[in-house]
């Protein structure tokens, strides 16, 4: 617990005008389109490193912000500096003058198990620090309306507003998710909240220390699920759709319709587990492959280049609420 602190930030955000909408009040009166507004909202975060000061947290915490401020459990407060990837919703935040500080230690997302037990401990509602418990409801949760990297636990441990940015906790007091979103349609939990892996925080934590952003990507493929009624004897796996001319891909000699089940002796679940793997793997690096081609065994060695598009922002439905 004194590894996780609670973070309070203050900014303005600009949206869209609602009388805006309305061509009446645009035609009789100077309307603006966008509205600017004061933000003071509070989440949490975990110390990560406690020597450097290191903390990782959501981005859709410290989004829009011109000041944040963390406050341990023993209530000592610090001014922090950020660095943010929207894509994966992650935020580092580096405390000056980090004397002191207690860190959580890494633990392994890829091990987790469904029915493991796990401990949420955050912010939440602002109360203060707070700790519950429950399961790994599921692993590889995607497609939940936000653009970007999505490859989320799924726990039945309390996560409300507030929490987010937390830890998701081991029963060997390890860090092994940051608590992100719910659904629930009142914005209070009913037994769904979702943790990003801290295999897929970490990389991206390690990218924005090195180059102050997370560079992209991508090996020249487009992707889809396996289905098992079509791949009879396979659960699980990524089929190559397409493959772009003169990419990494084809040059490592990948081929339409080629089934990828393991990368870099990690194995693929779904489409977009593969793409995660490779769209957080460091720009010049390889990539081995595991791939099954009409029923046979192959491995292929994939170097990663980089990305063609920006990075996207996040969007989400109402119903999931960070």
């Amino acid at each position: 617990m004194p590894a996780v602190v609670n973070i309070s930030v203050h900014g303005r955000v600009r949206e869209d005008n609602p009388l805006y909408r309305d061509p009446l009040f645009r035609e009789f009166f100077d309307v603006p389109r966008q509205i600017e507004r004061e933000v003071n909202a509070t989440g949490s975060g975990v110390i990560v490193d406690a020597q450097r000061g290191y903390v990782l947290t959501n981005n859709h915490v410290v989004e829009g912000t011109s000041a944040v401020q963390i406050t341990t459990k023993d209530g000592r407060q610090f001014s922090a500096i950020i660095g943010r990837d929207p894509p994966t919703d992650v935020a580092v935040l580096q405390v000056q003058n980090p004397a002191g500080l207690k860190a959580l230690p890494f633990g392994n997302s890829d091990g987790l198990e469904v029915g493991d037990f796990v401990l949420a401990i955050g912010n939440p509602f602002g109360l203060g620090q707070t700790v519950t418990s429950g399961l790994v409801s599921a692993l590889g949760r995607t497609g939940l309306g936000k653009q970007g990297y999505e490859d989320f636990i799924q726990t039945d441990a309390a996560i409300n507003p507030g929490n987010s940015g937390g830890a998701l906790v081991s029963l060997r007091g390890e860090l092994v998710g940051i608590n992100s979103a719910i659904i629930s349609p009142a914005g209070g939990n009913v037994g769904i909240g979702f943790a990003i892996p801290v295999n897929m925080a970490r990389k991206v934590m390690v990218q924005i220390i090195a180059n102050g952003r997370v560079e992209r990507g991508r090996i020249g493929i487009s992707l889809k699920d396996l289905h098992p009624s079509v791949n009879k004897g396979l659960s699980q796996g990524a089929v190559i759709a397409e493959i772009a001319a003169d990419s990494p891909a084809e040059k490592a000699g990948l081929r339409k319709g080629d089934i990828v089940t393991g990368a870099d002796d990690r194995p693929i679940r779904t489409a977009a587990q593969l793409r995660n793997t490779i769209g957080l793997t460091r720009v010049g690096e390889d990539v081995r492959l595991t791939l099954l081609r009409n029923g046979a065994p192959l491995t292929a060695t994939v170097r990663v280049a980089p990305a063609l598009e920006p990075s996207s922002a996040l969007a989400g439905p109402n119903r999931l609420v960070r």
